[in-house]
């Protein structure tokens, strides 16, 4: 399992408290977004299930994104042991891509955690 936030590579630490925002998996054919964020606005939304499903499709295993405890979002991937046709090194490239294309939703979705994880506070 290889986690990345929108700046850098993190060591993986289990004892980290993470919220999930959305995943897909290219097992499942499946898409989630935490009910939590359905006050998203829809487009947004449909942007972060786009990413997440062409992603997956692209390279395999299945991708999450997570705000850290210092609400940082933070992409995690992964794969099925002997998953021989998920692509390791391109999940980073592709990785890397979509936090350079997309930094601005990311950023600001990281705003809008942080916003309202005060508010709840």
């Amino acid at each position: 399992m290889v986690m990345y936030n929108n700046r850098r590579r993190i060591p993986l630490n289990m004892n980290r408290e993470e919220v999930v925002l959305c995943g897909s998996s290219a097992y499942t054919k499946k898409y989630y977004l935490n009910p939590d964020f359905q006050k998203i606005p829809q487009g947004i939304q449909d942007e972060l299930k786009l990413m997440c499903v062409l992603y997956t499709e692209d390279v395999g295993g299945t991708l999450t994104l997570k705000f850290d405890e210092d609400g940082d979002l933070v992409f995690e991937t992964a794969a099925d042991e002997g998953d021989l046709l998920y692509d390791e090194i391109g999940s980073v490239l592709k990785m890397k891509q979509l936090q350079n294309t997309k930094q601005e939703l990311l950023e600001s979705l990281e705003m809008y955690y942080k916003v309202m994880h005060q508010l709840d506070a």
